[in-house]
Formats: structure tokens, C-alpha cells, sequence
């Protein structure tokens, strides 16, 4: 998770530069607090230097780590996952998007039993482009390349793409008002829902 203050550019003008810190944090706090209560899901780990964030995701229960590569979007996860790997030797890993505010657990849930059938695996996101959950097995390097068309970028690298309808929540990241308009028809978490209330006359398309 990059620093809040330079998080959800895109959202910009419907949230101002003081708006969207607590929107990228809402969005963080809702997906962290919907996978720990996914099924099958032991730890949650976050990657960021941001001590607002990391304070406040700590406090939901995920384990907070340093950008110790400082390399950007796929070094910071691969940290997060040796970091997970660490803590549970011979676990599954699986890497999530932080601005899934709808996220439901039964859903994720679904998604995780789905892609523990194969070594490497990921789900697109709603817009089928980009990627918004990668998996990798026991002695399985995640192997990420997130951003932009990482949909192809991920199948080209073998990860088999899990093809679920009905797992919504897992896809719809939020970059756009569009996005996060859409997130709300499906229900938004409690953080995000209270700060989506004070922007939702700014949303109208």
C-alpha cells in the first residue's frame, strides 16, 4: 500500500487531495477486514511505510511490514509474500489488491478454493485487463506482474486464470469514480461506506 498521501490520484475531481487518503485507508481497511474472515485465510500482511495505515490495518488484525525493496508495486508484494511464506512454512500465498471495498469473505473464500488447485493461479478484474488476486503454492514463487494489462502478463508466466462468475466483490477494484460507484451498487464496507457517504453527491456521473 503506497503512502495515503499519493494514493487514488484517479479519483480526483469527484475526492480532493483531502478526501482520498481516507478513501485509499477506508478501502484497505474493509479488504483486510473481509479476507481475515475468509475461510481458509490464516494471516493477512501488509506491506506498506505508511504509519497511519500501518497503525490502522495493525489494528484490524493484519501483520504490518516495511517496503524494505522500495521497488515499487510486484517487489513490495513479493516481499509480502516471502514474508507470509515465512510465518507459515508451507502455506498457500496469495496476493490481494488493498481497494476492494466491497470485498465479501464468502466470496474470497471461493476464490481461494477455486485457485488451490493449481500451482500458480489469478482472477482479472472486472474489467478484464488487469488482475486483482494472484495465488502461488506450497514452494511456488508468487511470481507477480501487476499493473495495467497484468492479465496477460500473468497468463503469459503460466498462472492459470480462475474463471468463478458470482465473485464480484473479488473483482471490482476502485481507481475511477466510475469504479467506486459501482463498488457501492454492490455494497460497500463499513470503513468505506462512511467516507462514500460524505462523497456521494460529488459521485453522480
Amino acid at each position: 500500500m503506497k503512502p495515503l498521501g499519493r494514493a487514488k490520484s484517479r479519483l480526483a475531481p469527484a475526492a480532493d487531495a483531502s478526501q482520498r487518503p481516507r478513501l485509499a485507508l477506508a478501502f484497505a481497511q474493509d479488504t483486510v477486514a473481509a479476507a481475515l474472515a475468509a475461510e481458509s485465510v490464516r494471516n493477512v500482511v501488509v506491506v506498506t511505510d505508511d504509519p497511519g495505515a500501518g497503525a490502522a490495518l495493525a489494528a484490524l488484525g493484519a501483520r504490518v511490514v516495511p517496503d524494505s525493496p522500495a521497488a515499487g508495486l510486484n517487489a513490495a508484494l513479493a516481499h509480502g509474500a516471502r514474508a507470509a511464506g515465512a510465518a507459515r512454512p508451507g502455506g498457500r500465498v496469495a496476493a490481494l489488491n488493498a481497494d476492494l471495498p466491497a470485498l465479501r469473505p464468502a466470496e474470497l473464500a471461493r476464490v481461494l478454493r477455486h485457485a488451490a488447485a493449481f500451482p500458480r493461479a489469478f482472477l482479472t478484474d472486472a474489467a478484464g485487463i488487469g488482475t486483482t488476486l494472484l495465488t502461488a503454492g506450497p514452494g511456488m514463487e508468487l511470481r507477480p506482474a501487476f499493473g495495467g494489462p497484468s492479465r496477460l502478463r500473468h497468463r503469459a508466466g503460466g498462472a492459470v486464470e480462475i474463471p468463478l462468475s458470482g465473485v464480484d466483490s473479488v473483482r471490482q477494484d476502485v481507481d475511477t469514480a466510475s469504479d467506486l460507484r459501482t463498488a457501492a451498487a454492490l455494497g460497500l464496507g463499513p470503513h468505506s461506506a462512511r467516507v462514500y457517504a460524505a462523497l456521494s453527491p460529488l459521485m453522480s456521473p
